[in-house]
């Protein structure tokens, strides 16, 4: 029976040098990474509180996005720039 090939959330990628500031320097599953990010965001309450769709970046995260705000269907798009 051949292994099973892990999907794309499972495969282990390394995070650049802003990304890691928030999730860790170790490899890391971008659904975990996600997770991550999410804590981060919780932790430091950056979730706008007229849109909780919008996340207001600190400067950890504008490292990492490369803009004051986004939305979190964007988020994903400017994680994957940062896992290799």
């Amino acid at each position: 029976m051949a292994t099973k090939k892990p999907n794309a959330l499972q495969t282990p990628l390394t995070p650049s040098a802003e990304l890691a500031a928030i999730v860790g320097k170790d490899a890391i599953a971008r659904g975990e990474a996600v997770k991550r990010v999410w804590d981060y965001i919780k932790k430091h309450n950056l979730q706008d509180s007229k849109d909780k769709r919008r996340i207001n970046a600190d400067a950890a995260l504008k490292r990492v996005f490369g803009r004051d705000s986004c939305t979190m269907f964007e988020m994903n798009k400017y994680l994957a720039q940062h896992l290799k």
